[in-house]
């Protein structure tokens, strides 16, 4: 029996699905029809384990979890962090090293005059800007103790800089050393409190040099500032923190191919991470097919404020959730967790628009003649595109075959409960009626056009 739920627009939000039934046979007497189009599962057939779905936890939005009431945080972050099926089942998070573009201002941990000598980072700050990220991480790791985290610098200290700003430059040679040392520090440091990272990136879109705070870092200078520096001191002082390379877009394959192919630097390379802004997912695969044993990540997509809802939901469906997933990575990431009414929350140069997972901001409330401030929680097309994901493909899947059909992108994942779940999207201009087969057996399911759909069935017996 496949279980269903289905968004058709911004009124109808992961609403139930009538069960549908498999069957091994035609019913008696039935007439030969057109052959319906069939999407083919074989969980025999398996891809790459899943890691977790999620956000970035900016400064900013930290900020505004933090400016909750300690119940409302509390409520929201069981909403989004929960394991439970009540609960959207976010299991991972990016976390910028330093300030992000969305955050109230530029700051690094590790803020020097130049020509200041501190080898051992006596004065590394881990509160120097966002002093709400660590105490949010807290609160939801007692949510979900099993949070995946990877963590990204958007700049070095402007001290170790060509240019001495918080804006473009690069990472002057000589500093390469401290540098790894103050990934070291981070990484030691978060652990302290109880924050395990995962993996960390050297650079934030290394060729992005117009975002405050932004650091231009060839692939030869990642390759060289890998092999010698970040790769051992890394490799010593935290074996369990892996290291992605490029983590920007997908028309830029070259890039990590060019990391990969440095003998040198490869071995302490684990995977790649990809953003989407430009190019198609299709590179992932591109670049896995060449380095098969390099595991693969989707760590960010943003979301405009001038995006029509719907349309956002099935674009980032389309190709964050299908697109990323079928291309082999084992992530998949929207970029702001939270954002303000106004969008605030951001650098001089930083983006402007960029709709948070949710929406928070602060109402008046008038009771009896006094006034309060209360909390406004929207729930914006991230929170559902990870609802439709989040929720039921849990960490510890694994993707499995499933074929592609003209106009119905899906992906197909085998759950650690032996459940089978599909995320498919009717992506034609009228409603299309498909079939589902899976272990010799059929399901006939029909979605209206652009419909976003999950399914999900149970191996074994369902198909019995």
């Amino acid at each position: 029996m496949i279980e269903g739920w289905v968004t058709r627009d911004a009124g109808s939000l992961l609403q139930p699905l009538q069960p549908v039934a498999f069957s091994r046979s035609s019913p008696p007497g039935s007439l030969p029809q057109q052959p319906l189009p069939t999407i083919e599962v074989d969980d025999s057939r398996t891809f790459q384990p899943i890691e977790g779905f999620g956000f970035s936890l900016t400064g900013g939005s930290a900020y505004l979890l933090a400016g909750l009431s300690k119940t409302e945080r509390a409520d929201l972050l069981r909403e989004l962090f929960g394991p439970t099926e009540e609960s959207v089942g976010l299991s991972c998070l990016r976390l910028t090293i330093g300030a992000s573009d969305l955050g109230r201002k530029d700051f690094s941990y590790w803020g020097l005059r130049r020509g200041t000598k501190d080898p051992d980072l006596a004065r590394f700050n881990l509160s120097a800007g966002d002093r709400e990220v660590v105490p949010v991480l807290q609160e939801i790791l007692q949510i979900n103790p099993t949070m995946k985290f990877i963590a990204s610098p958007w700049s070095a200290p402007p001290w170790m800089k060509s240019n001495g700003s918080y804006v473009a430059g690069r990472l002057k040679p000589e500093f390469y050393p401290a540098y790894a040392r103050y990934f070291v520090k981070y990484v030691e440091t978060m652990r302290a409190h109880g924050i395990h990272v995962s993996a960390v990136t050297p650079q934030n879109e290394p060729q992005n040099p117009r975002n405050e705070p932004s650091m231009v870092m060839s692939a030869a200078e990642q390759a060289d500032f890998i092999k010698g520096h970040l790769g051992p001191a890394l490799r010593e002082a935290a074996p369990d923190t892996d290291i992605l390379c490029w983590d920007h877009n997908c028309d830029g394959a070259d890039y990590p191919l060019a990391v990969l192919g440095d003998a040198g630097a490869r071995p302490y390379v684990a995977g790649v991470a990809w953003h989407l802004y430009n190019g198609s997912p299709e590179a992932m695969s591109y670049v896995r097919a060449q380095y098969p044993d390099k595991k693969v990540y989707f760590t960010e997509q943003w979301v405009s404020a001038k995006d029509d809802f719907i349309g956002a939901l099935r674009w980032h469906t389309r190709n964050v959730i299908i697109g990323a997933l079928r291309n082999w990575s084992r992530t998949a990431l929207e970029w702001n967790l939270a954002s303000d009414p106004r969008y605030a929350l951001h650098t001089r140069l930083g983006a402007v628009g960029a709709l948070g997972g949710v929406t928070i901001g602060v109402t008046v409330r008038h009771r009896r003649g006094a006034v309060s401030l209360g909390a406004t929680i929207t729930r914006n097309p991230g929170y559902y595109l990870m609802a439709h994901s989040a929720r039921f493909v849990r960490p510890g899947s694994v993707r499995v075959h499933s074929s592609e059909v003209d106009r119905l992108p899906n992906v197909t994942c085998l759950t650690p409960g032996s459940r089978i779940v599909m995320v498919v999207l009717n992506d034609g201009d009228g409603a299309r009626r498909f079939r589902v087969r899976h272990r010799g057996a059929h399901a006939t399911l029909a979605l209206g056009p652009g419909d976003v759909a999950t399914l999900r069935w149970n191996v074994g017996p369902a198909v019995a």
